[in-house]
């Protein structure tokens, strides 16, 4: 991932399911809009995603109140079956997914040029909080 001097957070987890759930419930839209959200009073009412280099993805993120909401989208760089995604963000920041299978486990390593209006922290944060719904959702489904 080219950086160009810009700050990359790190946001992980371990999956206590085998990389082809774990790569489903990632890239499959009916099960994105059910975990990414970083707290409950939000939720993704629609997501769709072209997986294959080149192709499009984008969620929409919203408070359940309505009061607030952004699209998060970009294009895809690189897909690798079970192991790898890299894509572009609208904005131009770059993030890459690594799966990494370990005896019906998955690790799910995730890294992101931080964007520059928010601190750094409150971005890990964030990040985390969906990447841990994640698990959460993964291992009950």
């Amino acid at each position: 991932m080219d950086t160009q001097n810009k700050t990359v957070i790190t946001v992980e987890t371990t999956v206590n399911a085998p990389v082809g759930k774990v790569w489903d419930t990632w890239t499959t839209p009916v099960h994105i809009m059910q975990w990414n959200s970083a707290s409950p009073d939000w939720h993704t009412p629609s997501a769709v995603n072209d997986l294959r280099p080149g192709g499009k993805f984008s969620a929409r993120m919203e408070a359940k109140d309505g009061s607030f909401g952004f699209d998060f989208g970009g294009t895809y760089d690189e897909v690798r079956l079970h192991e790898y995604i890299a894509y572009t963000l609208g904005d131009d920041r770059k993030v890459s997914v690594i799966f990494t299978s370990h005896d019906g486990s998955t690790t799910v390593t995730e890294h992101f040029e931080a964007e520059g209006t928010n601190p750094v922290e409150l971005q890990r944060g964030g990040w985390q909080a969906i990447m841990d719904n994640f698990k959460r959702y993964t291992e009950a489904s």
